[in-house]
């Protein structure tokens, strides 16, 4: 019996000292008027911030993102979103325009020299033609709603409300996404149907030198299409195909992608497209009013002869070398291919 009444009075001890040395560190929890200390906790904030690339915690569902607590890489990506992205999307976008309005009053539009002929010759054929309209509407579509993601809360939000533009912006989403597959569609035929025909040659050098065709006392010589023309191709091959790879994973998130991995690719998305927007304002420049004689190609596919003498000479030629000898010089149309 003293053995045991030892034994509880030792155990009795123990469970004192136990809570005597608890009762500080329980008490660091509370305030002083015993509510809940909200900085008291095992590991601070700052450290857990600290965790690069995020902070994640244990689930036994497969949807693995869902482990993710919190994620300070998430503040990087919008401070480039809101931020980086509004001031570079529109210095570029603004830059180009002014740029392209200054080229306008200082060089002109450039004229057919010689005059137009009267005579036309066939440049596009139709479905070359309908596969860069489709392309060019379709872009037209994504750039104007995908604008509106970056700056339209800044330029259109405050002109129409936040419910106007909440309902705009939805419905510009859904057209955005659908728009998609038609301008992929687009850039899939204009790759086939025109790549054969962009290769460097080594007449784009002395086209480079002879001022690409802004000198109006020079004529630079070119085939079917110019440097210039060839650059504008390639670059929108490459960049068609960043907005594409990036958009299909923003259109369907998380498909072999995590959080990480999903802001990589709006950031590529949203800096390619801006990008690729000011290479088009470019485009669109020079085939309305840079260049008398231009739009005719994509607009009726005929471009006049005198045209195609000063800009495309040595493609013209080409293409007068296949009429019959007794109709050279004497047909209104002859054949582009």
């Amino acid at each position: 019996m003293a053995l045991s009444a030892g034994i509880r009075s030792i155990a009795v001890a123990a469970m004192l000292l136990i809570m005597t040395a608890m009762v500080p560190a329980f008490a660091e929890k509370f305030a002083p008027d015993g509510a809940p200390d909200p900085s008291a906790s095992v590991i601070g904030e700052r450290a857990l911030l600290n965790q690069v690339p995020h902070v994640e915690g244990q689930i036994t569902i497969p949807d693995v993102k869902a482990r993710v607590l919190i994620q300070p890489m998430g503040r990087t990506w919008d401070c480039f979103h809101e931020v980086l992205l509004h001031w570079g999307g529109a210095i570029v976008i603004l830059g180009t325009i002014v740029v392209l309005g200054a080229a306008y009053l200082i060089i002109g539009r450039i004229r057919i020299s010689a005059g137009r002929s009267g005579q036309k010759v066939l440049r596009f054929k139709a479905l070359e033609r309908f596969s860069h309209w489709l392309t060019a509407v379709s872009f037209v579509v994504l750039g104007l709603t995908g604008l509106n993601v970056t700056f339209g809360k800044i330029v259109l939000m405050p002109l129409i409300g936040p419910y106007a533009f909440g309902d705009l912006s939805q419905a510009a989403k859904y057209v955005h996404n659908f728009t998609s597959f038609a301008f992929v569609a687009g850039l899939i035929l204009i790759a086939a149907i025109f790549f054969r025909d962009n290769f460097p040659q080594r007449v784009d050098i002395d086209w480079l030198k002879q001022g690409g065709g802004f000198i109006t006392s020079k004529h630079a010589p070119a085939g079917r299409f110019n440097l210039g023309e060839k650059l504008v191709f390639w670059l929108s091959l490459a960049a068609g195909a960043a907005v594409t790879v990036s958009g299909f994973l923003l259109l369907f998130p998380f498909y072999g992608t995590n959080i990480a991995e999903m802001q990589v690719a709006q950031g590529v998305h949203a800096v390619v497209a801006i990008l690729f927007v000011a290479l088009i304002l470019a485009h669109i420049y020079i085939g309305t009013l840079g260049m008398e004689g231009a739009f005719e190609a994509m607009g009726t596919g005929e471009v006049d002869l005198n045209w195609a003498r000063e800009h495309h000479d040595l493609w013209l030629a080409k293409q007068l070398a296949k009429q019959p000898l007794h109709e050279r010089g004497q047909s209104s149309a002859t054949p582009a291919e």
